[in-house]
């Protein structure tokens, strides 16, 4: 790296400027100089379930200097934030824990948001993870410094912050997508998406529109509807929906769950695998096994048959057209039924603009409102959310702007040539089977491992190897073959899974159990390791730049 580096962002010059050990803003305040050694071993980005999860498995592995910065007030991430009516886990809430941390108990098979957000504050108390948070801190950026091996994090603020290694767990849905209509912001009355629900806002007697039917929508809908005086749903895309084998856990199961720990285990082992078989099974090996999709889509549309037994013309508007698995699934026993009240429309013709009274669709009718929801999802997969700040690695690279434009890759999901020292929670083709749980556990033991390995080898940097990178995106898009995305009409689901260059990025092409076991033994030839020359020029630089701030 030369000695002056300028380098540009939104306008703004930024000069690494090595020669006084020290990183200066240009139009600001100059910061602290650069220590030669870290201030945390590792900075966590993120203290939802992904974070938590990570700082567990470092105390497990003796590693104590970390430190986890997240932007909100508490730990739990989307369950933190997302408080909408109806909120519910969408697989059995026997799987969706940590492995060594099940929960005895849950209210129902399908437990309600409010239990997965107390879950995740019990389990970062009872791990001492609270006493690493640093709440209310957002990062805006990430520098790594070649000359170091350190990574900058810079705080919205100006604060900045040094670490050997950075991970970037912040998940995937945490930016909540606005609508792109026309109109929207001419709206008179009351807007609000579901990812920031406003507790404040009676819905009593009022006129609703809500414009999406995703997996949120067909939580919500049922939930508000004896409220409101009217409702409209605003769909684009249907939703495939099978039936929700939901059900309260009573307290005797509770006791014994609690008394035999194995008890509860074999439950989880029996509903993954009958999960998996069904949503692993259908989606990712679907050339394989084609039945399998067969089965579900029979299901779904038994479901819809059964909810709305005497209206053939309103079953078709609610049919999906594409493929089961193209678009995330979901379950709800009384979603379709929704649909037969008197005060709830169905509006399938597109929407043409949103007045200031209500909402306007292309065959001239104007629909009049006092509350919309835009249940409209989230940004995933794109620049400015995966990852949610900028990350610069070696030679000038950022992280969102290369899988922006080269495809979204990363090896294992975790990590990316020319980024040394940082890891990724949810990357790339990162997620499979029934719970996001298992993938948290997956990389983190990953990411660990690779800590580990550095520390053992008294190497400062770490960075995965360009040849076995490549090789495992190509194996990934073989795979990709196999799966529902390419093969069963999925150009019609208007899908989060896919993102611009046309890929699937979100679910890996394996089952669980390979994803769990290349974790634990994937080859450490495959990442390269280092150690930073400390120039004595430099370090003397260093201590006279301290001792003149201290001074």
């Amino acid at each position: 790296m030369a000695d002056d580096v300028m380098m540009t962002e939104q306008g703004s010059a930024v000069t690494l400027a090595r020669a006084n050990g020290s990183r200066a803003v240009q139009g600001g305040a100059t910061p602290r100089p650069v220590p030669r050694t870290p201030d945390h071993e590792v900075i966590i980005v993120g203290a939802g379930i992904s974070g938590i999860g990570l700082a567990i498995e470092l105390r497990k592995a003796g590693i104590e200097s970390f430190l986890l910065l997240e932007r909100a007030g508490d730990v739990g991430g989307t369950w933190r934030d997302n408080r909408y009516p109806g909120i519910a886990v969408d697989i059995t809430s026997f799987t969706y824990s940590f492995s060594f941390e099940q929960n005895p108990d849950w209210s129902r098979v399908f437990a309600p948001g409010a239990e997965l957000q107390r879950y995740a504050q019990r389990v970062a108390a009872k791990y001492g993870v609270y006493p690493k948070v640093r709440f209310r801190t957002e990062v805006d950026k990430a520098v790594f410094l070649e000359d170091r091996d350190l990574w900058e994090i810079h705080l919205k603020g100006g604060e900045r912050l040094y670490s050997r290694f950075l991970v970037g767990a912040s998940g995937g849905l945490i930016s909540p997508k606005k609508p792109d209509i026309k109109g929207l912001e001419s709206f008179k009355g009351i807007v609000m998406h579901t990812g920031y629900w406003d507790d404040s806002i009676d819905l009593s007697g009022k006129r609703v529109a809500v414009i999406g039917t995703g997996a949120t929508a067909v939580q919500m809908v049922p939930s508000i509807v004896p409220k409101v005086a009217q409702l409209d749903v605003y769909q684009r895309t249907p939703i495939w929906v099978l039936k929700k084998p939901d059900t309260e856990i009573p307290t005797w199961l509770k006791s014994a769950f609690r008394t035999l720990p194995i008890l509860q285990k074999g439950v989880r082992v029996c509903t993954d695998v009958l999960s998996e078989a069904v949503m692993v099974g259908a989606v990712i090996y679907y050339r394989q096994i084609p039945g399998m999709v067969r089965w579900a889509e029979a299901a779904g549309k038994n479901n819809l048959l059964e909810q709305i037994p005497n209206d053939p013309v309103l079953r078709e508007k609610l049919t999906p057209k594409y493929g089961f698995g193209c678009k995330r699934p979901t379950f709800s026993n009384d979603y379709f039924k929704t649909f037969t009240r008197d005060n709830v429309e169905l509006v399938t013709d597109p929407i043409e603009c949103i007045t200031e009274r209500g909402i306007r669709t292309r065959d001239g009718k104007e629909r009049e409102i006092d509350v919309l929801i835009t249940a409209t999802g989230y940004r995933v997969f794109e620049k400015g959310n995966m990852p949610s700040f900028e990350v610069h690695g070696r030679d000038g690279l950022e992280l969102g702007q290369f899988w922006d434009e080269q495809r979204y890759q990363a090896y294992e999901a975790v990590s990316v040539p020319k980024f040394p020292n940082y890891f990724g929670m949810l990357g790339p083709y990162g997620l499979t089977g029934t719970s996001y749980f298992k993938m948290v556990e997956a990389h983190a033991i990953h990411a660990v491992r690779c800590i580990k390995e550095a520390r053992r080898r008294r190497m400062t940097r770490v960075e995965i190897g360009q040849g076995p990178h490549e090789r495992y995106f190509q194996k990934v898009q073989r795979r990709q073959q196999n799966t529902v995305f390419v093969n069963h009409s999925c150009a019609s689901s208007n899908s989060y899974y896919f993102d611009k260059h046309g890929d699937a990025p979100m679910l890996r092409p394996s089952t669980t159990m390979e994803m769990l076991w290349r974790a634990q033994h994937f080859p450490m030839k495959h990442y390269r390791f280092s150690r930073a020359q400390a120039a004595p020029k430099a370090e003397l630089q260093d201590r006279a730049a301290t001792a003149a701030a201290v001074a």
